[in-house]
């Protein structure tokens, strides 16, 4: 993941450069990457991706792709899949680093015999319900299981039994011995292991019981020789049990170091929620490019540089905030500015006449490709009598201010002419307009009159005769509440799904050129926004999804701050 811009220095960074300094861990940076395959990654772990794989890169270091598959009853494959494409995706370079919790089952069971020979851990009967009934709250202590009395050699009995699948679903757990009046409800015997029958994507039916998540992480954390373990702010409170762990074992201790996590406005960060949307068919699947997963921004035309660049400008904290979705689009839409070929396309088409011109003739006008980029060159565009143009490009009364086409006023046609409107043609049963009559300067070819003349608007433009139909996605946020968290009481989440979060355009007008277009190919459609050639595109059937629109919000926020 290496980059070019400048690296701002946080709290974690300082971290690092002060036990290097210190000699500490023999002068070695060795982070992890560790989701859990119980979903598709979305935005939120854009910016795990960037600080873990970023600071490994930034000294020298190793990034670990780590699977926390603990828990079978809700991972894939398939997850699993998508997680190492997504990650290889945004740059992360894990080499032959990957890594699962499973990996380590063994180890585990064998450390937990260990405290259970320590007298650290026992087998305990006490169901789900009867554990959270005795937890106690954040003033009451809670009340010690009956197990915690029984002696370790009983405890280990019961373990292997657990272990050899003597013992039905959830009737007994294994805990760690440590405090029931413990401050921290994380500390009050939390459970290291429970039974569960449930085939793993990877050992099958070789175990059934699994570790829980806070029993496994640090272990495997320091199985790998990791050296700085980042991690959300959620997991703040789980610290003083990561270090309890592995302070009791007397194994590399790792240092967990947490951070504020990534939240936007308009957006769902929630594997639980995203996989209700999915399962309920609320959108079309995980890459749906309404979904703040990475692989439906990756299907909507993001760049891997530009969610990259949105989640180093963050920055880091110790405060969980929510971003504007404007910032993200800022990013995303500076880097298009830059790479992405320009081109035209109208998505709402009127048919422009220009009756003066040969109709016979069809002329190449020669069209830039990219502004930004002069090695882009340029490249040929069709022109002829008949044109489309956008609807909203057309006014048969024009309000003030409106400065394109109306009767009587003279415009700019893209790289072509400047023409004048002449006329129009109406539906007789609607009253609608359906061509829009002009003539035309031929001495303004590509430019301005050459009696210095100027027009005030300039408009794209598609020849009707060559142009290639296509379909075009429109998309908006997929929810009307700008904070989730807002939700009231007693609602779900999914009321407030925005009924216009996909509007489909099915015969937009294009350049000819795009009627091949590869899937996720990007292009800047002129006036309009950037767009992304989606993967249902076929050939001659273009289908097109609106990356992000031109304007730039977020700009002018930045500049009024």
């Amino acid at each position: 993941m290496a980059e070019s811009d400048p690296k701002p220095s946080h709290f974690i960074k300082e971290t690092i450069i002060s036990d290097l300094a210190a000699g500490k861990n023999g002068g070695r940076v060795h982070t992890r990457f560790p989701p859990e395959p119980n979903g598709y990654l979305h935005v939120g772990h854009a910016k795990s991706i960037a600080l873990n794989f970023g600071l490994a890169a930034e000294f020298n270091g190793l990034c670990n792709l780590r699977f926390d598959d603990t828990n079978p009853a809700k991972e894939e494959t398939e997850y699993v899949d998508s997680i190492i494409e997504d990650v290889r995706w945004l740059g992360g370079d894990f080499g032959d680093r990957l890594f699962y919790a499973s990996d380590y089952f063994q180890q585990l069971y064998d450390w937990a015999v260990e405290l259970i020979k320590t007298g650290k851990a026992y087998v305990c009967d006490l169901n789900a319900e009867q554990l959270r009934e005795t937890r106690g709250t954040l003033t009451e202590p809670g009340k010690e299981s009956p197990g915690r009395t029984r002696s370790i050699e009983e405890n280990l009995d019961l373990f292997a039994r657990m272990k050899n699948g003597e013992f039905p679903d959830g009737s007994r757990t294994l805990r760690a011995g440590i405090d029931m009046a413990s401050a921290n409800l994380n500390m009050r015997d939390p459970v290291m292991y429970r039974i569960l029958r449930a085939e793993h994507h990877r050992t099958g039916n070789q175990w059934c019981i699994y570790p829980m998540y806070d029993w496994a992480h640090g272990q495997c954390d320091s199985i790998e020789g990791i050296t700085h373990s980042i991690c959300t702010l959620e997991f703040e409170d789980h610290r003083p049990l990561y270090d309890w762990y592995i302070r009791e074992l007397g194994i590399h201790a790792p240092q967990q170091i947490e951070f504020d996590r990534l939240n936007l406005t308009y957006t769902v960060m929630s594997k639980r929620k995203l996989l209700q949307l999915v399962q309920q068919g609320l959108v079309k699947g995980w890459d749906d490019p309404r979904m703040p997963t990475l692989s439906g921004m990756r299907r909507r035309g993001y760049t891997p540089e530009g969610l990259l660049a949105f989640a180093r400008g963050l920055g880091v904290s110790k405060t969980n905030g929510i971003t504007e979705l404007s910032r993200l689009e800022y990013h995303i839409r500076e880097d298009l500015n830059k790479r992405a070929l320009r081109v035209m396309g109208v998505l709402r088409p009127l048919k422009l006449v220009i009756d003066n011109y040969p109709e016979d003739l069809v002329e190449e006008m020669e069209a830039v490709n990219n502004p930004e980029d002069s090695s882009a060159g340029t490249r040929k565009v069709p022109f002829s009598r008949v044109l489309y143009i956008e609807q909203d490009d057309f006014r048969e009364v024009p309000p003030k201010g409106y400065f394109r086409l109306y009767p009587g006023n003279e415009v700019r046609l893209r790289y072509g002419y400047l023409v004048r409107c002449t006329g129009v043609v109406k539906d007789p049963a609607t009253g609608e307009v359906t061509e829009v009559h002009c003539t035309y300067d031929p001495a303004t070819r590509g430019g301005d009159a050459p009696d210095g003349r100027r027009v005030k608007s300039t408009m794209h433009w598609v020849s009707a005769a060559h142009a290639v139909d296509a379909e075009v996605r429109l998309y908006d946020t997929l929810f009307t509440l700008e904070s989730l968290g807002d939700v009231p009481e007693g609602r779900d989440f999914t009321e407030f799904l925005n009924p216009k979060s996909l509007e489909t355009i099915a015969a937009a007008k294009l350049e000819p050129a795009l009627g091949n277009t590869a899937p996720s190919a990007r292009y800047q459609f002129e006036r309009l926004g950037y767009f992304c050639a989606d993967k249902e595109s076929a050939p001659g059937r273009p289908v097109f999804n609106r990356t992000v629109a031109l304007r730039d919000t977020w700009a002018k926020i930045e500049k009024r701050g």
